[in-house]
């Protein structure tokens, strides 16, 4: 059965359709729902919600742009709610420089590695560095997701981004001293 298909029974309220769905999507899904939570229990949590949520607007999707696309918004506006439901997202003002250069001598960090001192960031600066550089959301469109000035969404990135650049720089002196 096509997706289209899928959706408009989905529409219907039709069981055996939405679990289809969530069959084809919860991966991905849970992939999206990990990068803005602070564990796998955490991130389970709020794709539960966020299917449940998707469901029961399913009846806003359109057929305009992906279906996919649609789901990730609402998968990471579930999470983020969820934050500020919990109050555990407390943004904080620095000034620090737009960008930070990382050099990352080539094939000795790896996508693991990388992945996981991102999800070791403050939960303030890793949901600011996975809206900005790993989702593409502007500032403006965080600041307004999270309830911050655009500038605490710059100055959250930027730190965010000195200190993934102080975790990879000690990995790589570590290796080059062969503690690794």
């Amino acid at each position: 059965m096509g997706l289209k298909k899928l959706i408009l029974k989905c529409k219907k309220r039709d069981r055996k359709a939405q679990s289809e769905v969530y069959q084809l999507f919860a991966g991905k899904m849970f992939a999206v729902s990990l990068k803005y939570s602070r564990n796998t229990q955490e991130a389970e949590d709020n794709l539960q919600d966020a299917f449940i949520t998707i469901f029961e607007k399913i009846d806003q999707f359109k057929f305009k742009g992906s279906f996919e696309g649609w789901m990730k918004r609402v998968v990471i506006n579930t999470t983020l709610q969820s934050y500020r439901q919990k109050n555990v997202l407390n943004l904080v003002e620095y000034n620090l420089p737009d960008e930070v250069d990382v050099e990352v001598v080539e094939d000795e960090i790896t996508l693991d590695f990388l992945l996981k001192i991102v999800q070791e960031l403050p939960e303030r600066y890793r949901m600011v560095f996975n809206l900005y550089v790993l989702d593409g959301f502007s500032h403006k469109e965080i600041s307004k997701l999270l309830g911050i000035a655009e500038g605490t969404s710059k100055s959250n990135l930027s730190r965010a981004r000195l200190i993934l650049k102080e975790k990879v720089e000690l990995s790589q002196q570590k290796r080059n001293a062969g503690l690794f």
